[in-house]
C-alpha cells in the first residue's frame, strides 16, 4: 500500500514540492508550436503549478515567463503583443521572450532602471511540434529528451493533445496498465471474433497475463506474458520513461513508435502529448471481418478552447455529461458503453478524484510495473533532494532510445529480457544494454 506521505510526495509538483523538483530538472513540453502565433496576444499556461503566460514575437522566438508583470504584478496575459515583447497595460513596461525589460515608459529617462529588472522567464526550444521549457536551476540547461517519437519525420508524426482533470500519475499509470485492456476496451470481444493471424488476439485468450518488471536507466519496463501457440510466449513489452513519459505496448514491437507525455499542469490537472508514428502496423482495433471493434473508435471531439488556466484541450465527453455513457449499449454492446479508448481511459482515472486516495487500494499482482514505478519516482527524487543525484536520462537522454514497446512472440523458456534485447537489436539495431538491475 502507498502510504500518506508518499501519496503526497508522488502527486504534488509545485515549487519545493519533492517530485516537482524532480520534474524542473527535465525540459518539458509546454504547448503545441501551432498554439502560438507571431504577434498574437499571449496565452495563459500552467505548467507544474506555475502560472505562466507564452507568446510568440514577430521575431518568432517564443516566451515563457510568470504572468505576473515584475513592476506592480498586474497579469501580463492582458498584455499588448508589440513587435519583439509583450508590454504591460498597466504603465506600459514592455519586456522580450527572454524576460528582459526594454521599456519603462511612465518614468522619465533618467529615472529608469529597465537593465536591473527581469521577469522570470524561462528556456525554450521548439521540436517535434512542440514547444520545450526548461523551469530548473541550471545555468546551462541538459539536452532534450531522446525518444524515437520525437526522431520522427514531422510528416510521419501525428500528435494528439487532450487535458485529463486529475492527477498526473493517476493519469498515466492507465498507459503502464496492461491487463485492463482485455476488460476496458475489449471486455465483451470473444477470441473468435478476431483475425486467427492477429497477434493480439491472444489478449481475448488469456485475459489474466503474468508480469515481470524491473528498474531501468530510462525508468522501469514490464512484460506482461501469456502462453501462446506452437512452443511460444505472448509479450507485451512497455516502459514508463522519466519524468512522465510511457511507452504503451498496443501494438506490434517490430514498428510500435507511440509514446505518451503526461505533463502536470498542477496538482490536479494534466495535458496529455501522444505521438505516433505514421507508418505503424495498425494494433487491435478490427474484427476479422474488418469492422472496428465495438466503442473503440471514436474522433477527439473537444470544447471550445477558453483562455482561463485550464482553458485549453477539454475533451466533449467529460465527467460532466458522464462521458456520454450509454447504458443500452453497455448492455448489449461494449463493455463500457463509452465510446473511444480516449474516454474510456478518461472515464475511469477521473473517476477516481482528482488526486487519488491510494491508501484505498487494494494492489495486486497485476500492479507490479504501477508499485516499481512509485518506488522509482521515490527513489530518484529523494535522491536528487538528499544527494544531489542527477535523476535517470537528465544528462544522458540516449538512454531513452533503448526503450521499444509493443508485442511480440518468444520461444517458452528464453529469459524474457533477453528476448526484448534480442528482438530490439534485431529491429533498431545494436548496442542495446542490459537494463539495471
Amino acid at each position: 500500500m502507498t502510504s500518506a506521505r508518499d501519496n503526497d510526495e508522488l502527486t504534488g509538483v509545485g515549487p519545493g514540492s519533492l517530485m516537482g523538483d524532480l520534474m524542473r530538472q527535465y525540459w518539458i513540453p509546454a504547448c503545441l508550436s501551432s498554439e502560438l502565433q507571431a504577434g498574437a496576444a499571449p496565452m495563459r499556461l500552467l505548467l507544474l503549478g506555475e502560472q505562466l503566460i507564452a507568446f510568440r514575437d514577430n521575431r518568432d522566438r517564443v516566451g515563457i515567463m510568470d504572468h505576473r508583470c515584475p513592476h506592480r504584478c498586474a497579469s501580463l496575459f492582458f498584455g499588448r503583443a508589440e513587435g519583439d515583447g509583450v508590454r504591460c497595460v498597466y504603465h506600459g513596461w514592455k519586456f522580450d521572450a527572454e524576460g528582459r525589460c526594454l521599456e519603462m515608459p511612465n518614468l522619465p529617462p533618467e529615472q529608469q532602471f529597465a537593465d536591473r529588472v527581469h521577469a522570470v522567464a524561462y528556456k525554450v526550444v521548439e521540436r517535434g511540434g512542440l514547444v520545450w521549457t526548461y523551469m530548473g536551476s541550471r545555468a546551462e540547461a541538459p539536452p532534450l529528451p531522446d525518444i524515437e517519437g520525437l526522431a520522427l519525420p514531422d510528416h510521419e508524426r501525428i500528435t494528439r493533445v487532450h487535458q485529463r482533470e486529475c492527477n498526473w500519475l493517476q493519469a498515466l499509470e492507465g498507459d503502464i496498465d496492461t491487463s485492463h485492456f482485455s476488460f476496458l476496451h475489449l471486455g465483451t470481444l470473444q477470441p473468435n471474433e478476431i483475425a486467427a493471424d492477429s497477434l493480439h488476439r491472444f489478449n481475448l485468450t488469456d485475459r489474466a497475463p503474468r508480469y515481470h518488471a524491473k528498474d531501468t536507466e530510462w525508468g522501469t519496463m514490464y512484460t506482461a506474458y501469456r502462453p501462446a501457440e506452437n512452443g511460444q510466449v505472448y509479450h507485451r513489452f512497455s516502459h514508463f520513461i522519466f519524468p512522465f513519459i510511457t511507452l504503451p505496448p498496443d501494438g506490434s514491437f517490430a514498428d510500435h513508435i507511440q509514446a505518451g507525455v503526461w505533463v502536470p499542469m498542477d496538482d490536479t490537472h494534466t495535458m496529455v502529448f501522444t505521438f505516433f508514428w505514421t507508418e505503424r502496423t495498425a494494433a487491435l482495433r478490427h474484427l476479422k471481418d474488418g469492422q472496428p471493434i465495438p466503442g473503440s473508435v471514436s474522433p477527439m471531439e473537444y470544447l471550445p478552447n477558453g483562455s482561463g488556466w485550464h482553458g485549453r484541450w477539454r475533451l466533449k465527453a467529460n465527467l460532466d455529461n458522464d462521458y456520454l455513457i450509454d447504458r443500452a449499449i453497455q448492455e448489449g454492446g461494449t463493455y463500457t458503453g463509452i465510446q473511444g479508448l480516449v474516454a474510456q481511459d478518461q472515464a475511469v482515472t477521473e473517476s477516481m478524484g482528482a488526486i487519488v486516495d491510494r491508501g484505498r487500494e487494494h494492489l495486486a499482482p497485476s500492479d507490479r510495473m504501477i508499485t516499481q514505478t512509485r518506488r522509482r519516482l521515490l527513489n530518484a527524487a529523494r535522491a536528487l533532494r538528499e544527494e544531489g543525484t542527477a535523476p535517470p536520462g537528465v544528462d544522458h537522454p540516449e538512454v531513452f532510445r533503448r526503450a521499444r514497446a509493443g508485442a511480440l512472440l518468444a520461444p517458452e523458456g528464453q529469459d524474457w529480457h533477453e528476448a526484448y534485447v534480442e528482438n530490439l537489436e534485431r529491429i533498431v539495431g545494436p548496442p542495446w544494454p542490459r537494463a539495471a538491475e
